[in-house]
């Protein structure tokens, strides 16, 4: 069986989706109705853009977005037996099974990308990445911290986990991993500390978006990075994808539990490769390829 999964923020690069606008009609149609969208000309930061440019998140999150989908609009034989998408990929993976219109799901990205930065704005905060220890090391070293939020935000594969919290219980809780034999304990260059309950106001703006959309029969289950498992029930979809902004990105479980139930083949589809060196430390004998 074959899974496809889609990338979040931080795969985005200079001149992403440039090749697909001039060689693709169909393409070309789907960036331009982005642009009219989202009232900006988000093509010529995509293809022309610096990498500050790039990394704001209200650019990021819909330039990552419009890369998987428009690629997966535009792929042959583009029939998947599951998809997944890491964090913001999950916006992706629900308009290329059919849960989402275009339009709609670019609408939901551009929503939670601002209201996202907002939340950053409101409490200053940030992630770190933990290298090299067990999950539940770290999580025990999280919640001992007191006075501060620091959480498990990112379990992207064995040995690899984004925690997610205010600056200080970041720099407290990196203190601590290293005493506790991490290998790595690095902060990450990005605006906030997403998944975690410091973004519960970018939760409450985003669960009205959500409800005010129309959400169809998927064509195939949507592994969800809150669940880990196939789902397929609409109020069930969205329920998990309100969830998500304020919880974990449980990717490691969703990827076993996807092999599990069958996946044997992982295509990555948008910018960058970054899911399928997380999946084949997640399972060896997975065949990953991207489109």
């Amino acid at each position: 069986m074959k899974a496809y999964v889609f990338p979040g923020q931080g795969a985005q690069f200079s001149g992403m989706g440039k090749d697909l606008y001039e060689s693709n009609p169909i393409a070309k149609e789907l960036f331009e109705k982005a642009n009219e969208i989202l009232g900006f000309s988000i093509t010529d930061i995509m293809f022309e853009g610096s990498e500050e440019d790039l990394k704001q998140t209200k650019v990021t999150q819909p330039a990552i977005f419009l890369h998987s989908v428009i690629l997966a609009k535009t792929s042959e034989n583009f029939k998947p037996d599951m998809v997944a998408g890491h964090s913001l990929g999950e916006f992706s993976a629900l308009v290329a099974n059919g849960t989402l219109a275009f339009e709609d799901g670019l609408r939901l990205v551009y929503q939670r990308a601002l209201a996202m930065q907002e939340a950053c704005e409101i409490n200053p905060s940030g992630m770190a990445a933990i290298l090299g220890l067990e999950d539940a090391k770290v999580e025990e070293i999280c919640a001992a911290i007191h006075g501060e939020i620091v959480v498990a935000a990112n379990y992207n594969c064995p040995g690899q986990l984004v925690i997610s919290g205010s600056n200080k219980g970041i720099e407290i809780a990196c203190e601590k991993m290293k005493e506790a034999g991490a290998k790595r304990a690095l902060p990450l260059p990005v605006g906030g500390a997403f998944h975690s309950p410091l973004m519960e106001p970018a939760r409450e703006k985003l669960q009205a978006a959500i409800e005010n959309t129309t959400f169809n029969e998927p064509s195939c289950p949507v592994y969800q990075n809150v669940s880990t498992t196939g789902v397929s029930d609409v109020a069930e979809i969205k329920k998990n994808l309100i969830a998500q902004l304020t919880a974990p990105v449980k990717w490691t479980q969703s990827v076993q539990q996807m092999v599990a139930d069958g996946a044997t083949e992982f295509v990555e589809c948008g910018p960058g490769k970054v899911l399928q060196g997380l999946v084949k430390k997640i399972h060896k004998e997975s065949e990953v390829s991207s489109i």
